[in-house]
């Protein structure tokens, strides 16, 4: 039994902890995804953002370099980016309704 609780705690850290230390090459991949989906939903808008564009390739860039840190960190600012266009896309849609013509 005390040899068991040191394993766990051991698989318990290993779990937990190291991975939130170091993005790997897999958590690229999936922000970069995720980035990358909803940037084309923001270009099918037609109102992708150039800022997000610049993110999406600096975390291309930062991969290909093995900096899979930078490369996660640019991918979700890119994501987050095309996100807030397409709220704004949706939002700009329905507010000339709202607008008083004078």
């Amino acid at each position: 039994m005390r040899a068991l609780i040191p394993a766990l705690v051991v698989a318990f850290v290993a779990t937990t902890v190291a991975p939130a230390i170091a993005a790997g090459e897999a958590d690229y991949k999936a922000a970069y995804a995720a980035a990358d989906t909803a940037n084309k939903e923001a270009a099918r808008l037609r109102n992708q953002w150039t800022t997000a564009v610049k993110a999406l390739a600096a975390s291309k860039k930062a991969a290909e370099a093995g900096d899979f840190d930078k490369a996660v960190a640019s991918a979700k600012l890119a994501e987050e980016l095309s996100k807030a266009s397409i709220h704004q896309s949706h939002e700009q849609a329905t507010a000339w309704k709202d607008m008083e013509i004078r």
